[in-house]
This record gives C-alpha cells, sequence and structure tokens, in this order.
C-alpha cells in the first residue's frame, strides 16, 4: 500500500471523528452511545481497511506520551513535596 493511499485513509478517519465530535455532548446520538472515543479508534485499528495500523499506531504513541506525562508530574510532585 502507498504512502499516499494511506494518508488519504487517516485523513478521512480524522475528519469523520472530528465531524462526529462536533455534534456536541448533548445529543441524543452521543446520549446513546455506549463506546468512548478510544474504544471506537480501537476497533478501527483491526480492520481489515487501508490506514487502520495507524490509527493503532496513533493510540501506541498517545499512551507513550501519557505514560510521560504522568511520570514527569510524579516527579515533579516529589520535588515539590506534592504541591
Amino acid at each position: 500500500m502507498n504512502k499516499t493511499t494511506r494518508m488519504a485513509a487517516l485523513a478521512a478517519l480524522t475528519v469523520l471523528s472530528v465531524g462526529c465530535s462536533l455534534d456536541g455532548e448533548g445529543s441524543a446520538i452521543n446520549a446513546a452511545d455506549t463506546l468512548a472515543r478510544r474504544q471506537k479508534n480501537e476497533i478501527i485499528s483491526t480492520l481489515p481497511i487501508p490506514g487502520a495500523g495507524v490509527v493503532g499506531r496513533a493510540l501506541d504513541v498517545s499512551d507513550l506520551a501519557a505514560g510521560r506525562a504522568r511520570d514527569r508530574d510524579s516527579l515533579s510532585a516529589r520535588l515539590t513535596g506534592g504541591r
């Protein structure tokens, strides 16, 4: 699969996810929705569609960055005495 196709698929998924999130928290669709955005992205990453693997890698990178942020926060808290 070429790079252009992967980027197009990623762009399409991004546009769809942003478009769905712009409805607002109070809409009936979001109120009935039982899956979190992350859960949906995890499902997408397992589908046999172009660019789905990129979604999974993006989730992995997000997890790594969140872990680093937690480590820095805990280090900062220890250095400042928990303030």
